[in-house]
């Protein structure tokens, strides 16, 4: 398939893996942010198809979603998310896509797993920031968006770091 069908096929489906992560999403009562498998869909979609492919589908994820595609956790739509306390981790998740696709091109085990943890880093520095906003201080931001996702987003981080290592040049366009 030559380069001009295969980079909007692949800008589509990485935005469609997301827009479906999101949807596996848990409420936490002491949060406004969700449980979801965004994050590690992003950095997945941003691997294993490249910093670009995979920030092409965070920017067309994120215009599906302010536009009014039902997209979001939960289903949910709109510029309101955008602004909203989960407004900046979507708002990384683009920077995020870029980051572990570029760092994790080579396909090494210890880069891939760099590359997973900074692009989860981006995405936490990101939502930390609006929740600051806000909310107006940093110690319930910090308690509330940051904290009670270290546990499973290092094991998301770890996950990504082992798919992209083993599926390494299996998705990734060949120019």
């Amino acid at each position: 398939m030559s380069r001009a069908f295969r980079w909007p096929i692949s800008i589509a489906a990485g935005a469609l893996i997301v827009a479906l992560a999101a949807q596996v999403a848990v409420p936490l009562p002491y949060s406004p942010v969700p449980l979801t498998l965004q994050g590690l869909a992003v950095l997945l979609v941003g691997g294993l198809f490249g910093g670009s492919v995979g920030a092409a589908s965070m920017v067309l994820y994120l215009l599906a979603g302010a536009y009014g595609a039902p997209v979001f956790a939960f289903g949910g739509s709109g510029l309101a998310r955008l602004l909203g306390p989960t407004g900046g981790y979507l708002l990384a998740f683009p920077l995020a896509a870029f980051i572990a696709g570029r760092l994790a091109a080579r396909g090494q085990f210890l880069r891939c797993l760099f590359a997973a943890a900074i692009g989860m880093v981006a995405i936490h520095a990101a939502g930390l920031a609006q929740l600051t906003i806000l909310l107006g201080d940093s110690a319930r931001p910090l308690a509330m968006g940051v904290i009670p996702f270290v546990v499973q987003d290092s094991l998301k981080v770890a996950l990504a770091a082992l798919v992209l290592w083993r599926g390494h040049g299996v998705l990734r366009p060949r120019a």
